[in-house]
């Protein structure tokens, strides 16, 4: 039976009802041929018999990214968590490395097949139609990117441009000439093709381009990098929120700008309190945790994506019954920076500098003075303001101050000077 997707949307009961069956069929099927959970549920002391749906959820153990890292460290290189003779896979990516060792994931046709079905319903949410164009400026390479979500648009009848190989300027035209509608990318690639369309002469308002689908980083809900990007183009910024291990499981729609639906059909999603690891109540932000229920053949089950979100508690002005978290993706537990007695989100400095045009780019610094972390945020000016270097400097860090409590040294380097990036970029650096 076909599933209608957006009457589901609709229905808090129905969702409920189909995550708790497709819970107890995914463990049936892993367990005991996936040696990785059925170590860890023994371990653990977990009847999987007795786990009935989403009311025994709390009976499983949670899940944390080193128990993958070290899996694949004692059994190279895929690790314990495959539900399938190796034969029966189809798909190989890996992490980006952004956070630690890269780690390797792979995948059947029917996991596949699944991942296909988690972009059907973003396109959905995000307003894609069926003439829409896509161009994808990203390496093709084992990181997964944007593989998924090239050939699910390809699937679903669009025409698709693969900007693998190319330098930004030769990208840019490619867009053009075959009048590409949406552009997939990470927000800081959206500005870097701003940045080479300018200095081209190119005026980025007058493409076809309508949205640009963003991802990879928090860019996509920081209001001054969301704006910056959309007055460039002068298109719709969409965010997008996944990961390698788990899937893309959140999207912002269309119609409801500022936050990300979760898709729930496709997955089991918690909000946690990261230290006691007990629910918190919707508008307090909390750790997601996220079990997937279509990728088999290696399922991720609780498992503590690190990311900070916090559940609105609005009315749906669709009438959707999904989890919506309001900005997105806060921030990531493990990228807060502490320096002397204060904490600060990289997206924290990020909303802040981004909202200052005079400033292309810019890199976090960070080192140890005397057992001390100390910060320092990196500015590198437009060319324009070249001459103005020590009152842009000193408009940064009074802004700075003035939104996060504290003074934070600034310096300014030559035009540029700072790297750009095309997917995830890396703007903290540890100077030591």
């Amino acid at each position: 039976m076909t599933i209608d997707i957006e009457t589901l949307w609709q229905d808090r009961s129905q969702i409920d009802a189909l995550q708790s069956q497709r819970l107890v069929e995914m463990l049936q099927t892993i367990i005991p041929r996936n040696r990785f959970w059925t170590t860890k549920f023994q371990a653990a002391g977990v009847d999987v018999a007795a786990i009935s749906g989403l009311c025994d959820l709390t009976k499983l153990p949670f899940t944390v990214k080193q128990e993958l890292v070290d899996s694949q460290a004692a059994q190279s290189p895929y690790g314990t968590n495959l539900s399938f003779p190796s034969t029966k896979y189809r798909r190989l990516h890996q992490t980006s490395g952004t956070t630690g060792r890269p780690i390797r994931w792979m995948d059947t046709q029917e996991s596949w097949n699944w991942f296909m079905e988690c972009w059907r319903q973003i396109y959905t949410l995000a307003g894609v139609q069926s003439w829409d164009r896509f161009f994808f400026p990203f390496s093709f390479g084992p990181f997964i990117g944007f593989w998924a979500a090239f050939e699910g648009a390809g699937r679903f009848g669009n025409f698709c441009i693969a900007g693998g190989g190319m330098s930004t300027s030769v990208r840019l035209q490619a867009m053009i000439e075959n009048e590409a509608t949406v552009v997939c990318c990470t927000p800081t690639y959206a500005m870097r093709m701003a940045e080479v369309a300018a200095a081209e002469g190119i005026d980025l308002k007058e493409t076809s381009v309508r949205l640009l689908i963003v991802a990879g980083e928090p860019g996509g809900t920081i209001p001054a990098t969301r704006a910056r990007i959309e007055d460039a183009w002068e298109a719709r910024v969409i965010d997008h929120w996944g990961m390698t291990e788990i899937g893309s499981l959140g999207i912002e729609s269309e119609d409801r700008p500022g936050g990300l639906y979760l898709l729930e059909t496709e997955c089991i999603a918690e909000i946690l309190h990261p230290e006691t690891l007990q629910p918190v109540a919707a508008g307090e932000v909390g750790e997601l945790v996220i079990t997937n229920l279509g990728r088999i053949g290696s399922p991720l089950i609780r498992y503590r994506t690190r990311d900070l979100v916090k559940a609105s508690t609005a009315d749906d002005p669709a009438g959707r019954k999904l989890t919506w978290l309001d900005g997105g993706i806060i921030g990531r537990s493990d990228d807060m920076i502490f320096v002397r007695g204060n904490n600060v989100f990289p997206s924290s400095i990020e909303a802040v500098v981004r909202e200052i045009a005079e400033v292309a780019e810019f890199q976090i610094e960070l080192k140890t003075v005397r057992a001390m972390q100390e910060l320092c945020v990196a500015i590198e000016p437009i060319p324009e303001a070249a001459d103005t270097v020590v009152q842009l400097m000193e408009r940064v860090q009074s802004a700075l101050r003035q939104r996060l409590g504290f003074v934070i040294d600034v310096r300014a380097v030559a035009p540029g000077e700072l790297p750009r990036f095309e997917l995830k970029s890396r703007r903290v650096v540890n100077l030591e």
